[in-house]
Order: structure tokens, then C-alpha cells, then sequence
């Protein structure tokens, strides 16, 4: 199944799981540390969560800083637009945990993920779009674009089949990418500095 067909099908829970598990694995283009997102996934775990997400995410947006401007200028770099594109994740994440809300966030958080990791992957991504490689065309993929789309597809498939005890073991593969992420980008950085 491809990712979009997943991420039409998950419920409320598991877009919500996608769309913050996107965002986690970016956080280190935001400066935040791997607990920043915590209570987030925390409130995801019972029905009770959802009536908190809201304030939860504003104080994780307050220690971010998420409420910037959006948009590259002229000669800024892809690891700029990449951060830009995280900035943009956590900005349009929905106050309320509705599924309508948290499915145009997750589709919207699948796809900049996508790009992000294709802005940092040194090697290049064959495939036109991101979204050729959503709907299952594979061929030609760079590996660090490889892995967030087995990722995401991952997450997905945690939560459709196992509800809120996927949670853990997704939180888990979320943790796995944002370690890559974090070492492409320390890596990027000292090749500048």
C-alpha cells in the first residue's frame, strides 16, 4: 500500500502519530532536543490527550520559537529551506486534534519531511516529485529519502495495526530518524565550518 493510500485510511490517532512523528524527526533543524516534542506524543496515548494537544503544542511552539515567516529568499541554502519547511510543520499544526485537521496536517508533514530529506540527502534523488515517491514510484530514490518514506510508511502501518500501542514502537522509529537527521546535518556543518 502506498503511503498516500495510508494516510488516507489511518484514523485521528494515527494521523496525529504521522504528522508529530514527521515533525520529530526535523526537530534538530529547529535547535530543540529529542524531549521537545514528548508531551505531544504523550497526549496521544488516551482520549484524554486530545482535549490537551492544543496548549501542549502552543508550549512546545513557544520553545521552538514556531511562529516565524515562511518562505526562501533568493540565495538561501537547501539546509535554509529545510529548515523553513520544519518551521512550517509545526506552525500549521492543527490546535485541535480533529481528524479532518490532523489529516491535512499529516499529508502536509509527509511531504515536507520528504522534501527536507531530499534538500540534505548529498545524493541525488532521481524521481521528480515527492510525491511520485508517496504514491509507491521508488525507482532511482536517494537513500536518506529511501529511509523517511519506510519511516513514515512505518508509523503508519504501527498505529493502523496496533492503535495506541503502536505508539511506543513509533516513537521508537521516529527517534532512529531524527539521529540521521541529526548526523547529515552535524555532518553538512563541518564540511561549511
Amino acid at each position: 500500500m502506498s503511503l498516500v493510500e495510508l494516510i488516507g485510511q489511518a484514523d485521528e490517532r494515527g494521523l496525529a502519530a504521522s504528522g508529530l512523528a514527521c515533525l520529530d524527526r526535523c526537530v534538530p533543524l529547529l535547535g530543540g532536543d529529542d524531549e521537545i516534542l514528548r508531551p505531544l506524543w504523550a497526549g496521544l496515548a488516551d482520549d484524554a490527550g486530545a482535549e490537551e494537544w492544543g496548549e501542549r503544542l502552543e508550549q512546545v511552539r513557544g520553545k521552538l520559537g514556531g511562529d516565524g515567516e515562511f518562505g526562501a529568499a533568493d540565495g538561501e541554502s537547501s539546509e535554509d529551506e529545510a529548515v523553513l519547511l520544519a518551521r512550517r510543520m509545526l506552525a500549521t499544526a492543527p490546535a485541535e486534534r480533529s481528524t479532518a485537521g490532523v489529516r491535512a496536517w499529516a499529508d502536509a508533514c509527509s511531504v515536507a519531511a520528504l522534501r527536507i530529506h531530499r534538500l540534505l540527502d548529498p545524493l541525488k534523488d532521481a524521481g521528480d516529485s515527492v510525491d511520485a515517491r508517496r504514491e509507491g514510484r521508488t525507482e532511482g530514490m536517494s537513500p536518506l529519502v529511501a529511509a523517511e518514506l519506510r519511516r513514515q510508511i512505518t508509523v503508519l502501518e504501527l498505529l493502523a495495526g496496533h492503535g495506541a500501542a503502536g505508539l511506543r514502537p513509533a516513537l521508537e522509529v521516529s527517534t532512529e530518524g531524527r539521529r540521521v537527521l541529526r548526523a547529515v546535518v552535524s555532518r553538512r556543518s563541518r564540511r561549511r565550518g
